[in-house]
């Protein structure tokens, strides 16, 4: 159990309630049924071992959170997943009901599981972070964004050389996100990452490519080709640049597998806005006029 006030409300509970559910409750020391919930909030949150947070605050001393809230009546209790309120109850709940109110807070195994991951992730625990998609994957072989985890650690998070066992991992977290994910964005950019990382082993060398292209600036299968070897370095602008040339030229070379390919790399490339929106424009201008 927390105390808390108006200055931590946003770490103690917004940011705090990424990793696990956060119960709110509103009390003041003058209100006899919060007296009787506080100490079986307290226990509630011994008993479930961490998998919900409980945090207090006194609404005399915090009137811009109580007003906030709009509250009128206490105890007020205010429940946040993923840093935000989805439940509520005012007053005394029985033990069963409050134990209900609880429950359907709570993650699945599985998702304890990918959450544990994110924050090892966050903390730059790359390892650890992969073993706890898997134990969440053995949990629950479906979870198709917890696949998608664990292929986006694969492919982009951990350190190179990206061998063949991860690469065979990764393929197959994707083909098993794929069968119910189908048009998700970062399905689609993880496997033109994959695909980048694959056709360097089995296609033509970079300085082929560039020779290719300088002798015949219109081939546009070397430039495909060569924008996968960017792809695969995780060079975003010269894979776009050789990308957009292809759309340029013949939009629909290859059945229009630059434009597909843009759009993923787009997605790969988030944390660099400008060049995306660079590259946007130009390819809606080559595909408009």
């Amino acid at each position: 159990m927390l105390e808390i006030g108006q200055t931590s409300f946003e770490r103690d509970v917004i940011e705090a309630s990424r990793d696990a559910p956060v119960l709110v409750d509103f009390w003041a020391p003058w209100c006899g049924p919060c007296r009787m919930l506080g100490p079986m909030l307290e226990r509630f949150e011994q008993d479930y071992g961490g998998r919900f947070r409980l945090v207090k605050i006194n609404s005399d001393e915090n009137p811009e959170l109580a007003a906030q809230f709009r509250i009128r009546s206490i105890p007020y209790v205010v429940a946040f997943v993923d840093a935000e309120p989805v439940d509520a109850f005012v007053g005394v709940l029985p033990e069963a009901q409050l134990r209900q109110f609880i429950d359907r807070l709570l993650p699945n195994p599985s998702e304890a599981e990918r959450r544990k991951a994110r924050r090892l992730a966050q903390a730059g625990q790359l390892a650890q972070a992969v073993a706890a998609l898997r134990a969440a994957i053995a949990l629950d072989p479906q979870a198709a964004q917890v696949h998608l985890d664990l292929a986006e650690l694969l492919l982009e998070r951990l350190p190179s050389p990206i061998d063949e066992a991860r690469i065979g991992e990764a393929e197959r977290s994707l083909a098993a996100a794929g069968a119910t994910l189908r048009d998700d964005a970062r399905l689609q950019a993880l496997r033109t990452r994959l695909a980048s990382l694959k056709g360097l082993a089995e296609g033509p060398d970079e300085q082929q490519l560039r020779q290719r292209i300088e002798a015949d600036s219109s081939d546009l299968q070397a430039r495909l080709d060569l924008a996968q070897w960017y792809i695969a370095r995780r060079e975003f602008e010269p894979a776009l640049t050789q990308l957009i040339e292809v759309v340029e030229r013949k939009r629909d070379f290859a059945d229009g597998a630059a434009r597909r390919t843009m759009l993923s790399v787009f997605e790969l490339a988030a944390e660099q806005p400008q060049l995306v929106s660079a590259f946007r424009r130009r390819l809606a201008a080559a595909l408009n006029r």
